[in-house]
């Protein structure tokens, strides 16, 4: 009952702190279904700030869900190019194409049931694009409702998300769009991860028993990270005139994106022929990071089974994720 009437007393105190602080971004200068799925999709595991143009740009090439169902495979992952995850741009393909002919759900479960769409995309629709009162609960909001509480529960526990969407329900004020992006931005601007939190900002600092005790950086409790695997990787940029050679890969990271060819482990890369440069780079992904030496080789003839395109080809028409960007500057 305590938390309930703290959370309850927190509902106003944010809402107004919104109205005033909110960021303008692009995406809540519309509030459509389809603008949401677009927007949510696009920042999942993603800065705002890398997110914003690429926004602007997907909706001005696809402004509808037709017209992503309508566009091709290769198309899309161009318009998606340099966001990185590109399963989730696969995914909004999917959905469009099930929103193209079926309508866009009106129900939590209905937009739950879309390809690409977890708990937390599903509340943060309904709450922000169909009006519904569906708490939308990831890291950020767990993070900001135990600092408030001083809960030590381990937010990485499935129960823990249970209890706190139930309690967020509890509260849920009419203003559904509002509420939802207020707790979201509180997270990003003020009660902030992996740094002391900005308490003399935070329109809930009288409220919130971590602040009240000074514990606020004890908070929230969860699992540690697990190591990410490393991966030692070779890269060719083989070039044959005026063309470079390319793979589509078929599996595994990246699968259904055009990339150099890439090797687990060491090469002979004087084996496809002259060797001009060379140079390292790391990208990371989630639970793997990729250590890569990257060769550009002067070849004589076009081969190996690789795809060969111009520069341009590559810079109009093929997706190259941002793992080969540090490579993709020899083309260029």
């Amino acid at each position: 009952m305590e938390d309930a009437r703290r959370v309850s007393l927190a509902v106003p105190l944010v809402l107004e702190w919104y109205r005033i602080f909110k960021r303008d971004l692009p995406w809540r200068r519309e509030r459509t279904p389809y603008s949401a799925l677009v927007a949510e999709l696009m920042l999942q595991q993603t800065r705002v700030e890398a997110v914003k143009e690429k926004y602007v740009a997907f909706m001005r090439r696809f402004p509808t869900a037709e017209a992503l169902a309508a566009a091709s495979e290769d198309e899309v992952f161009k318009s998606w190019e340099g966001l990185g995850y590109y399963s989730r741009a696969r995914n909004l393909h999917k959905a469009a194409k099930i929103i193209a002919q079926e309508g866009f759900p009106r129900t939590w479960v209905g937009v739950r049931a879309l390809p690409g769409v977890g708990d937390y995309t599903a509340g943060a629709i309904s709450s922000i694009a169909l009006g519904l009162k569906e708490p939308a609960v990831d890291g950020n909001v767990l993070r900001i409702l135990t600092r408030l509480l001083a809960d030590g529960s381990n937010i990485d526990e499935s129960g823990t998300k249970a209890r706190f969407k139930a309690l967020l329900a509890e509260v849920y004020p009419d203003e559904t769009a509002d509420f939802c992006e207020a707790l979201m931005e509180l997270g990003a601007l003020v009660c902030v991860p992996n740094r002391p939190p900005m308490c003399g900002a935070c329109p809930w600092s009288d409220l919130c028993k971590a602040h009240i005790e000074g514990r606020e950086t004890e908070f929230p409790v969860r699992f540690p990270k697990r190591e990410r695997k490393q991966v030692e990787a070779s890269v060719l940029v083989l070039r044959c005139g005026n063309k470079y050679a390319l793979e589509k890969r078929e599996k595994g990271l990246l699968k259904g994106l055009y990339g150099f060819p890439f090797f687990e482990g060491e090469i002979a890369p004087a084996a496809y022929g002259t060797v001009l440069e060379s140079k390292r780079a790391v990208h990371i992904f989630t639970h793997v990071e990729w250590d890569m030496t990257g060769y550009l080789v002067d070849t004589a003839s076009e081969g190996w089974g690789y795809l060969w395109k111009t520069a341009e080809e590559i810079a109009s028409a093929c997706a190259l994720p941002s793992a080969f960007c540090a490579f993709k500057a020899w083309l260029f």
